[in-house]
């Protein structure tokens, strides 16, 4: 019974260190490649280009982490190191001020070349899914449209699919996609958060909004929309909807409460 105990300890000891094992800091990856990705983020990514140079380089190297990890592949589509480092920096985006956290619940990224349907067909009628992120036999793995991802990084729009997606992913990380970020709201904020979000929910349905009417879907979408909204055009935001950003501004840069 002694032994059974102690090695039942030790299995679950284990257990706890591989669960909240720290990631590594730096990604090992050839430096031309990574350059390569610097060069490209520079190019595409706002976010990246108003960075301070020491943050750009934290940005890299996280860029480089999650792709080190991560599968990107297309299906019906050829992928190339522009798709992936705009798969990265959709990843990166909402989780740069979250010091080195991970997200556990994805080890895939799939491209489909255009829309898709809710059984994943890429072909035919009725396909009009942009991203998804996968449950059930599609657990651990996220779809997107492979145009939805360059566009939501062209100037000037407010839209972009991909960091909606992982946004959602973000929120699943506390067990339910559900609008209500357990990881990013402390239990003060939750209460004001589900109040503005309500009242900013009847605004859309009487039409005093500019914000996206797919936010009436549910509240997790509600979430993800506004996610996009913030990290797209943030000062348009701020001036519109000044407590919904101060809210959203806590959940996604922590640091500003210090």
């Amino acid at each position: 019974m002694l032994v059974f105990i102690v090695i039942s300890a030790f299995a679950i000891l284990v257990c706890l260190a591989l669960f909240f094992r720290k990631p590594q800091r730096k990604a090992i990856m050839a430096p031309h490649l990574k350059e390569t990705y610097r060069k490209l983020l520079q190019q595409e990514i706002l976010f990246y280009r108003n960075l301070k140079d020491e943050e750009k380089e934290r940005f890299v190297e996280r860029v480089c982490a999650f792709l080190t990890r991560t599968t990107i592949e297309g299906v019906g589509t050829e992928i190339d190191d522009e798709d992936r480092v705009l798969v990265a920096a959709s990843a990166i985006i909402p989780i740069f001020n979250f010091g080195n956290w991970e997200y556990r619940n994805l080890t895939n990224v799939i491209l489909y070349r255009d829309t898709f349907n809710d059984e994943f067909q890429y072909e035919g009628k009725n396909r009009s899914v942009l991203g998804m992120v996968g449950s059930g036999f599609m657990n651990g793995q996220m779809v997107l449209s492979k145009l939805a991802l360059h566009h939501g990084f062209k100037p000037g729009g407010v839209q972009n699919t991909a960091i909606h997606e992982f946004v959602h992913l973000l929120d699943k990380a506390d067990g339910s996609i559900d609008g209500i970020p357990e990881l990013l709201l402390s239990n003060s904020y939750t209460i004001p958060w589900i109040k503005a979000m309500e009242q900013e929910i009847r605004r859309i349905q009487k039409g005093k909004s500019d914000i996206d009417p797919y936010a009436l879907t549910n509240e997790a979408e509600f979430f993800a929309v506004i996610s996009e909204y913030f990290f797209e055009k943030p000062k348009e935001f701020k001036d519109k909807h000044p407590e919904l950003f101060s809210i959203v501004d806590t959940m996604f840069n922590p640091q500003h409460l210090d």
